[in-house]
Formats: structure tokens, sequence, C-alpha cells
């Protein structure tokens, strides 16, 4: 295989055994996590492989030695997670790479009956990232259907198109793993990976672990919308707590778990989870700050509540906004790899060391949606439940997807090339998010609308002040937002209404707000969008004469 873009590399193979160094107590380099792999034996990539965490961290030894165990969470795990025995037709699988055997135990297809011979891509190569490069100069990757067989890959058609493990194939869960390790350096030793189809899907196993009907979680005051209806049919109900620019507050959540009544919540127990979208959180756009992070999960650590974070905008954390700058000029690139990962503001992940936290990443807002791959960390007996549970459920994610992902990151790109990959990124919606604020600084009445620059995601979040409204005397917020939607659409622009991400429906509405999306139109599209709202505004607050 290729040497990945972006990185040195040491000519090894995988099944090659690598004498380590004295205990790791440094930072792994980049470039030497292909020299820290643990020796693998060749059945450990077969058909519904397997998987094992521990050979697939880069800093074994050190986490053995240096760092706590997790803490155990059965006392709040739900009867279905507690009865849930896995999948003993899935257990079976790992007699499949004994030496010698004939199986005529599960019902895995022949791959002779598979109609693809082959799989082919043309991806980027680092750092020539836009579409017209990759036209021009892109690596065509392909994968064959016996490659594993023949030794030209550790990872085939024949494998990934069969029935695999609910954790995903062992090939890329491994990648998956170390750049969880490089990334975020877990504070706790025995912390697991596995894969799921989505993080919409993740959380809602993740819900029917740690809820039952009747339970209340945590967020933001305005949250995810689709979290929100996940949990709706469990009877799952969401208590928003206050946020500022920063988002959640500290003091607001310990005062609500504090006092928490259940008499006043309609019997519902105390709170046991938290659920956060900590950077670019949707809809508000707000970044936690680290100080902020520790701060909130001191308080979930005092009330023994479990931090599901969400986080599929982690990588496209950006610069302060610098106002009157130009809109298309680039932002300053770090200077490198390293520079860029000492940027990011500390995960939950990486902060906890009791395993209360369950990180929920995805590959759908940096690679592509449809590739319906995700994946979660958490304790090795949080991720061991979610396994069972995804075995009799979703399975895995899609063989090709799987396939298609783990020759772009694993044997093209590298993890130097995937992190060159988000740095730019990073720059492409730094670029997108100035123009929607430059459009907003010269198009909304300053008067009306307020709004905060996003430090990272896709999201603008506009308060509208409603008592400056011609109607605000006699009509309700929701009536006036209703107003203020359907002029926008009269002047030919949609943007989502706030009331729409309450976590609390049946809560007094008492503001105002409107989301936009910087993500996917074109600048002048942005730009003549925010024009537009600002011009619907500006007729249905009378702060124009209409003809």
């Amino acid at each position: 295989m290729a040497p990945h873009a972006a990185t040195e590399t040491t000519a090894i193979t995988d099944t090659e055994g690598i004498p380590l160094p004295n205990p790791l107590t440094a930072k792994i380099p980049i470039n030497d996590i292909l020299n820290r792999r643990a020796k693998a034996q060749q059945a450990q990539w077969g058909v519904a492989a397997p998987t094992s965490m521990d050979a697939f961290r880069i800093n074994r030894q050190q986490q053995q030695e240096h760092k706590p165990k997790a803490k155990r969470w059965d006392h709040y795990l739900s009867h279905e997670t507690t009865s849930r025995t896995g999948s003993a037709l899935k257990d079976a699988a790992k007699w499949l790479g004994t030496p010698g055997i004939i199986s005529l135990g599960g019902g895995l297809p022949s791959s002779e009956y598979f109609p693809f011979a082959s799989l082919s891509i043309k991806v980027p190569q680092a750092p020539f990232f836009s579409e017209a490069a990759t036209a021009q100069s892109g690596t065509l990757l392909t994968a064959g259907k016996h490659d594993l067989a023949e030794g030209l890959s550790i990872f085939d058609i024949a494998t990934a198109f069969n029935y695999g493990q609910g954790s995903g194939a062992a090939q890329l869960l491994r990648w998956i793993s170390e750049h969880t390790e490089l990334v975020h350096e877990p504070g706790y030793a025995d912390w697991a990976c596995t894969m799921t189809v989505g993080s919409t899907a993740a959380l809602d196993m993740l819900l029917r672990m740690f809820t039952r009907a009747g339970d209340v979680v945590v967020s933001e005051e305005y949250t995810f919308a689709s979290a929100v209806d996940t949990m709706r049919p469990l009877g799952v109900r969401v208590a928003g707590v206050a946020v500022d620019a920063e988002g959640m507050l500290p003091a607001a959540l310990d005062g609500l778990l504090e006092a928490w009544d259940p008499a006043a919540h309609a019997g519902a127990r105390k709170p046991r989870v938290l659920y956060t979208v900590p950077s670019g959180q949707n809809p508000t756009g707000a970044t936690q700050s680290g100080a902020r992070r520790a701060a909130l999960y001191a308080v979930c650590r005092k009330h023994d509540v479990i931090v599901f974070e969400d986080e599929p905008y982690y990588f496209l954390q950006m610069d302060p906004y610098s106002a009157g700058a130009e809109a298309d000029t680039p932002a300053a690139a770090p200077a490198s790899l390293a520079e860029f990962l000492d940027a990011l503001v500390p995960s939950y992940l990486h902060l906890d060391t009791d395993g209360r936290v369950v990180r929920l990443d995805s590959f759908s807002k940096v690679l592509a949606p449809g590739t319906r791959i995700g994946w979660i960390t958490g304790s090795e007996q949080i991720v061991g439940l979610f396994r069972k549970h995804a075995d009799l459920c979703t399975q895995g994610p899609s063989g090709v997807s799987q396939l298609m992902v783990f020759k772009l990151l694993d044997e093209h790109w590298g993890h130097g090339g995937y992190l060159a990959w988000l740095m730019h990124l990073r720059a492409e919606y730094t670029a997108r998010r100035n123009v929607i604020l430059q459009a907003a600084e010269q198009h909304l009445p300053r008067e009306v609308v307020q709004w905060t620059p996003p430090m990272a995601g896709m999201f603008f979040w506009m308060g509208l002040d409603w008592k400056r409204h011609p109607d605000a005397a006699s009509k309700s917020v929701m009536e006036i937002e209703e107003q203020v939607f359907m002029r926008s659409i009269e002047h030919g622009v949609l943007v989502m209404r706030g009331s729409w991400f309450r976590a609390d429906a049946d809560s007094e509405m008492t503001s105002l707000f409107f989301r936009a999306t910087f993500a996917a139109a074109p600048f002048d599209k942005i730009q003549e969008a925010i024009r537009r709202f600002g011009e619907a505004i500006r007729v249905e607050f009378g702060l124009v004469q209409t003809a």
C-alpha cells in the first residue's frame, strides 16, 4: 500500500511486531502511529472478526500503569440493557479465526455470490483538497474482492460486504481508536470505541440504556431538535439549562440539579444524563471554552450525572471573527498538525477520569453524511453493552461505506492526511462564517437583531427584540415568530424558527430567535439570503414604509 500522505512513515507490515520503548510518557508523534501498532494475526481481519480494543490502543503500557479505571454504572443502567445477553450467533464468529477450521455455522453468504469484483473511488491527495485539484490529480483507490487473501490489503470486498460485528470492522475500528487516542488522550485506562450508523441512532441506543419513560434529560435551553424528537417517543423529556455566549452555564446546571423536586417535574427522578453539543452548538453556534467544560464536568461529578458529548462540529473550531476583514481572505492556518491539535478546546472525553462521558463522533460533517459511519467512545463497560444492543439492532455500519472510508483514511491519507483535511475544512468554514457575518453587519437592522459570532460549526443564531414589533402588546412571541417566518418566505429566504429548538416546548416562550446556516450555499447566495432576511425584518417590524 502507498505511504500515507502528509506523514513520514517507516516500512512495516501489519503482522510485524514492534519493540516499544520504555513506558510512553510523551505525546505520540503523528508520524509514529504505524510503528506503534500492535502485532496483528491475519485472522484478526477476517469476516465478522471480533475486535480487541487493547490491541488497538497506542499507549497501551502507559494507560495500564498510569491512568485510573472507569467507574461502573450498573446502578444507572435500564432493565432493557441489563437483560440483553447479546447475539450468540455473533459471539460464535470468534471461532472463525481458528487455524484450519471449516465453518458450517453462521449464515455468511459466500463472497463467490457477491456481484462486485472491485470498488474504485477517486480522492484528493493531501494537501490538494479542492474539487478541481482532485479532478485533475486525485488518486484512484481500488479495493478488490480477495485483497486480504492475496496479501494486497487487510480489508477487501469479501470481508467488508459480508456480515460483520456490531462494533464495525476491526480494520476501520483500529484507525478510529488511534484517532481518538491521538486527538483526545482519554483520562482513564479502560476506554473503548465502537462504531455506529450515525449519532442519531447512537443517541437512541444510549437513551434506552440510561433512561426510562418519565425521566428527564438536561440540555441547553435551545438544543438539537432531532435529539428532542428522539427522546419524546421514549417518554423522556428535556429540561433546558440557561446559556450565554459560551453555552451552558455551570451555576444554572448546578442550581437545577441541587433543587430538583420530583413533585415539580411530574414525578420525574433527578436527571442522570446531560446531553450537550459543546462545539458550534446546534442551533446557537456557541462553543464552550476549556474552563467552561471543566466547570460543567465538575457539576456532573458532584451530582453523578452521565454526559452525552455530541460533537459533530469539533474540528470546525475557528479563530475569533475580525470585523471588517475581507470575506474571501483565507484564515491563518496553524503552522503544523500538532499546533492544530493543540488549538482545539479539550474535549469532555479528555477531561473525564470517571468514565462518565460517552462521546459521540461522526464523519457526517467532515466527510459525507451518506457514509452513515460514526462512533462512540466510553468506558469498556458502557461500550460493551452498546455493542450488544447494536448486534441485535442496527448491526454495524454499511460495509461498502466502511471499505471506502478505510481505503481513504488508513491506506491513503493516514492520520496526518486526515488532520490536514480537517485543517482545510476549518479554513473553508471560517471563510463561510465570515461571509454570513459580514452580510449580517451590512443588511440586518442592529436596532432589532443581535448576534454573537460563532466560533465553530455551521450555524448563525440571531436574536430578535420582539418587544419592538408593532403587535408586541397584542400577540404572543410565538405568533410574532410565525409572522416573521412567513414574511421571510415571502421575501424568498428560509431560516429556521428558534422555537423548533426549544428543549422544553411546554414552557413559556419569552425570546425570539432564528437560525441560519452557512454550510452549503455559495457565498453570493449567503449574502443575498441575509439581505432578504434583513428586508423581511424591516418590513415586519415597521422599520420601512411599504408601498
